[in-house]
């Protein structure tokens, strides 16, 4: 699942599953350094560990995110500005997850009485963690939903696999009234214009026809390969109920990556370097 709803508003879930993590975690070593008692060579308390698992939350999620900027730095490069823009979703969790153990690791190592309950808090929130993925099946659309789709051509239905047709595919949820739709849409646009190897498929969601074309047209967007979703079925399918959506396969078919929210031109290209490789 890459969203939920919470009445009209769709919220990412990963995001909120870390956030359920490490408030779990912090909540597990206050409670258990409590239990341990006071110690007169460490005056601020329980409350140590507990801050200690926020502040190692906090330098894991810079670290992941200086990790992957560094990773993809051409493309950040190009737009500066994008490095700020955290709806991204780049993070490099492997080295934020190391950083944020090593760290705990280290406070730990200076401060005996809290090696335990800092070991117990890391336990507890890649429970939480785990247990959140498993609840929400955090990767249940790994293949193509056969939802489905109208052309604004017309003729039959087709579903995203006969769309595709054997090739890697970029598919964008999509509808007029969506602002961040409206705002990642002139980089999507372009990225067909350029890409020769990689479809573009852009899945309206709940339009008619006419107000499709209508958009487009004020759009003055070149788009190829639009289609129509009438009943909205393809986001919950692919575990979002929000938009935008993007979602990344590659030629067999298979899930390389999806993104629930605005993707920037620089977003979008470390995605379509992790595509082309899974051709």
């Amino acid at each position: 699942m890459l969203s939920i709803s919470l009445g009209p508003i769709a919220l990412p879930v990963a995001p909120l599953l870390l956030l359920a993590a490490v408030w779990i975690a912090s909540w597990v070593a206050t409670k258990l350094s409590a239990r341990q008692g006071s110690n007169p060579e460490h005056p601020e308390g329980a409350d140590a560990a507990g801050n200690a698992v926020f502040v190692a939350a906090a330098i894991g999620l810079l670290a992941a995110r200086l990790a992957h900027l560094a990773s993809n730095a051409q493309p950040y490069l190009a737009s500066p500005a994008s490095m700020l823009d955290l709806r991204d979703g780049g993070w490099d969790a492997m080295t934020g997850a190391t950083v944020a153990t090593a760290w705990l690791v280290w406070r730990g190592w200076r401060m005996r009485r809290l090696r335990r309950p800092l070991a117990l808090a890391v336990v507890a929130g890649m429970l939480v963690w785990s247990a959140g993925l498993l609840f929400t099946g955090a990767r249940d659309a790994a293949s193509m939903p056969m939802t489905a789709l109208a052309t604004l051509e017309g003729g039959h239905p087709v579903d995203l696999r006969m769309a595709a047709a054997g090739r890697p595919v970029v598919v964008n949820l999509w509808a007029s009234w969506c602002g961040p739709c409206r705002q990642e849409m002139p980089a999507l646009a372009e990225a067909q214009q350029r890409e020769r190897a990689v479809g573009f498929l852009f899945v309206n969601q709940g339009e008619s026809e006419s107000t499709i074309r209508a958009y487009l047209a004020g759009l003055g967007l070149p788009l190829r390969e639009v289609l129509r979703d009438p009943g909205s079925q393809l986001g919950p399918a692919v575990g979002s109920r929000g938009l935008p959506t993007t979602l990344f396969y590659d030629a067999k078919g298979s899930l390389v990556d999806a993104h629930f929210g605005v993707l920037n031109p620089a977003a979008l290209e470390t995605r379509l370097r992790a595509l082309r490789a899974n051709r």
